[in-house]
Parts: structure tokens; sequence; C-alpha cells
């Protein structure tokens, strides 16, 4: 991502406005990164391409991007790009972090 993003994504961010990113040469609306909902994640990791476009994708989008029926190789070139559009990047949450000595009485 090139710094001219950042203000981009920032007014995003505050705005609640959708960034863009093209797939099969069609530019389509996606929401920040930062407001996919974890079952939007589940389906995108889970192959639900349609459930995961109804929920991160402008409503008038969705549609289109089902229409275009884009391979998987599109589609990761898509999410990557939107990510990068809005700034964000979603995926798995980091979790608890693993204990540096062991729990284990002696």
């Amino acid at each position: 991502m090139t710094d001219t993003n950042i203000p981009d994504a920032q007014e995003n961010e505050a705005t609640g406005t959708y960034g863009t990113a093209s797939v099969c040469g069609v530019e389509l609306r996606v929401k920040p990164a930062n407001h996919w909902r974890p079952s939007y994640i589940r389906a995108l990791r889970e192959g639900d391409y349609d459930a995961w476009a109804a929920g991160v994708l402008h409503a008038d989008d969705v549609q289109t991007f089902i229409d275009l029926d884009p391979t998987f190789d599109e589609i990761n070139a898509f999410t990557t790009a939107a990510m990068e559009t809005t700034g964000d990047t979603a995926g798995k949450s980091s979790g608890r972090a693993a204990r540096s000595r062991s729990t284990r009485k002696r």
C-alpha cells in the first residue's frame, strides 16, 4: 500500500463509505475490512463467495459479483485489493498469546 492510500482509508473509516476494487474489469464497492463480520470472513475461508459478497459488498454490487463468476485467482486479487483500498486487513484474530513459561508444577 502506498502512503497516498492512507488518507483515503482513514476517510472511508470515518465516514463509513465504501472503498472500491476491480474484479473481472468491473469496479465494485466494498466495506472497509474492519467492518467485516467474522461470519463474512468465515464464508470467504469456506468458499461461500456469494454469502461473503452479500456481507461486504454494496447491496447494488452483490448480484454483479455473482454474475461475473470470477475465478479463485480473481477473487483472491479482488479481496486483497479491497482490503488495501480500505486500508485494513481482515483475518484471523491473533487470539491469546502463548505463555513464555511452562505452567506445569514441579
